[in-house]
């Protein structure tokens, strides 16, 4: 069975042929770094990296490309609310950003280019689209005339006549309101370059379409992204690098999200759940288990149930890795997968299905055990840890060196404040609000922050 994809641009799974044989190319839009990432944020890049090393074991080269957006109408705007410098704002969490990916056991990048650094390239791009008629300067302003581009929209199927594009402020002299800014003429107190047209600075649509021309070339096997990203952003690209002459993207993969309550998980909706905050109360590698487990175009409703959940079926995987490494020895990873795990990853990366299969072998290696059977129990084991490196969570490998099970006392102290808080809800569900103050004031002597969340109330340690 060949390695297939679900490509959004024609809605099915088709047979991944690379461009260039035994190599893959990825854009893979990265980080509008105005706030810390949440859990939403950094499933996008997990489920990537687990596609990246999927590709690795089945022999491909990878140049994986992830950008920073670290010039931004947003960055822009929280500088000016907290009076700090934009740059600053934008480094800053472009640090958390990285910090996160490196706590979860993500690859680093082949290539990780800031905005800032291309706007050369953008320039040259809008000043070859504006020769080939598909966008004009007005004001200060380019603009992409979207009615040049006959096959606009095609990647999220709307209607032209339909279509209400999102604007910016300051976003004058447009010919046709559904036409998007590739470039924004600067304002007072704003960042801004130098260009042909004035002085301004990039709108978010160029930047990709930019940096994926600069590292990529013309043409390259995958972009990926959150669904959110779908319109504008994945669609203007399209027709920005297309218009321009280049093919662009062979497939399009996009990964649902991180909800909460049922509303996507999101910075300006206040119901994120910061990753920093994350792993101060779970492993990190128990965090990687919950959010790149799932189908990556499934949605994940966040609970701590369900982290509980995960933390109790990933102490079970540990379980039986302890216990062999104390029966048989150490064990390495065996060179190849067992097959029904590979067909699941080859079948648009089957994260669920494979993870049965590791777990059949966990259960057949705990019989072996149970058997004083140490031939199979070490096979088993081999198995489990390749297929755990696949997924970037064997508990072994050295980068989850110290977060061993017996290293922390995290699922301890979170099964006894849950015993704690229970009281404190039941306090103020009697409406007895007195003692639920003393249980919080409590916590707090003892360390502990409490927040109460529309899923419920989550502690962290107040640093």
């Amino acid at each position: 069975m060949s390695l297939r994809l679900y490509d959004t641009m024609t809605r099915q799974v088709r047979d991944f042929v690379p461009l260039v044989p035994g190599c893959v190319s990825i854009y893979l839009c990265g980080a509008t770094v105005q706030s810390p990432p949440h859990i939403g944020h950094i499933r996008s890049y997990l489920n990537f990296d687990v596609m990246r090393r999927w590709f690795g074991y089945r022999g491909y080269r990878v140049s994986f490309v992830r950008n920073v957006t670290d010039i931004d109408d947003k960055v822009i705007a929280k500088g000016l609310e907290s009076g700090t410098p934009w740059y600053e704002i934008a480094y800053a969490n472009e640090r958390a950003f990285n910090e996160g990916y490196n706590a979860l056991g993500c690859l680093p990048p082949s290539v990780e280019p800031r905005a800032t650094g291309h706007v050369p390239e953008m320039i040259e791009m809008m000043r070859g689209l504006i020769e080939r008629g598909h966008a004009y300067a007005v004001e200060g302003n380019v603009y992409f005339a979207v009615t040049t581009f006959a096959e606009y929209l095609a990647l999220s199927n709307q209607e032209l006549d339909n279509l209400r594009q999102p604007s910016g402020e300051g976003e004058t002299g447009k010919r046709d309101p559904r036409d998007f800014a590739m470039w924004k003429a600067a304002k007072p107190g704003e960042p801004s370059w130098e260009t042909p047209w004035g002085r301004g600075r990039p709108g978010w649509h160029l930047e990709c379409s930019a940096m994926a021309h600069k590292y990529l070339g013309t043409g390259f096997d995958i972009h990926g992204g959150g669904l959110d990203l779908i319109f504008p952003h994945h669609e203007n690209e399209i027709a920005q690098s297309r218009a321009f002459g280049d093919e662009f993207a062979n497939f399009w993969v996009h990964n649902a999200w991180v909800t909460l309550a049922g509303e996507k998980m999101s910075k300006s909706l206040g119901n994120s759940v910061l990753v920093s905050e994350m792993v101060q109360r779970w492993r990190p590698i128990v965090l990687r288990y919950y959010l790149a487990g799932p189908h990556y175009r499934s949605m994940i409703e966040y609970s701590e149930e369900a982290l509980r959940e995960a933390d109790t079926s990933f102490a079970r995987i540990e379980g039986f890795i302890e216990r062999a490494v104390e029966r048989c020895g150490p064990v390495d990873p065996a060179p190849e997968v067992p097959l029904a795990f590979a067909e699941a990853m080859d079948d648009d990366l089957g994260v669920p299905q494979a993870l049965a299969v590791l777990h059949t072998a966990v259960r057949q290696g705990n019989s072996a055990l149970t058997a004083d059977d140490k031939e199979s129990a070490v096979e088993r084991l081999a198995e489990v840890r390749a297929m755990l490196g696949v997924l970037g969570l064997d508990p072994l490998d050295e980068q989850w060196a110290g977060t061993e099970r017996g290293d922390d006392l995290h699922g301890v102290v979170d099964a006894l404040v849950r015993l704690v808080l229970d009281q404190r809800q039941a306090a103020r569900s009697r409406k007895d609000f007195a003692t639920a103050d003393a249980i919080r004031d409590q916590l707090g002597e003892a360390g502990l922050a409490i927040e109460d969340t529309p899923s419920g109330p989550r502690w962290t340690i107040d640093k």
